[in-house]
């Protein structure tokens, strides 16, 4: 179960990653952590670090059905955007959410000149793949 956890992070990844490829500005994502919830059967827990070089973003993205989103700025400053919802900045320290399902209509580093970094942690459908998906 842990390697189906595991591979849904890479995923992920790689998901996102794929566009980074075309672009040197695109944001680069780490696996973080991945463990199922030993007391809640069938949910996981999931991190990602997504790094922002200046002027940095991932394309916009759709989360699995089952994945609730927690993101926290680790530094810098990140535009964002879910759903119909104003676009809003988001400094180091601050925090926003996004349910299950949402449509991730901006995700970007809001500065030109510094970096920035967020922590996404997802809980989730073990198995449920793939956590993220690019819109085409």
């Amino acid at each position: 179960m842990t390697s189906k956890i595991f591979f849904s992070a890479l995923l992920t990844t790689l998901l996102l990653a794929s566009g980074a490829s075309a672009h040197a500005e695109d944001a680069a994502v780490t696996p973080n952590f991945s463990h199922a919830i030993t007391n809640v059967p069938g949910k996981s827990v999931v991190a990602v670090e997504v790094t922002y070089p200046p002027g940095g973003a991932t394309p916009p993205h759709i989360h699995a059905k089952s994945a609730f989103i927690y993101a926290y700025v680790v530094s810098g400053a990140i535009e964002s955007q879910v759903n119909d919802q104003p676009a809003r900045v988001y400094t180091a320290g601050q925090a926003f959410y996004e349910e299950p399902g949402a449509h991730h209509r901006i995700s970007r580093n809001a500065s030109k000149s510094e970096p920035a970094k967020l922590l996404a942690v997802f809980v989730v459908d073990t198995g449920d793949t793939p956590l993220t998906t690019l819109e085409k």
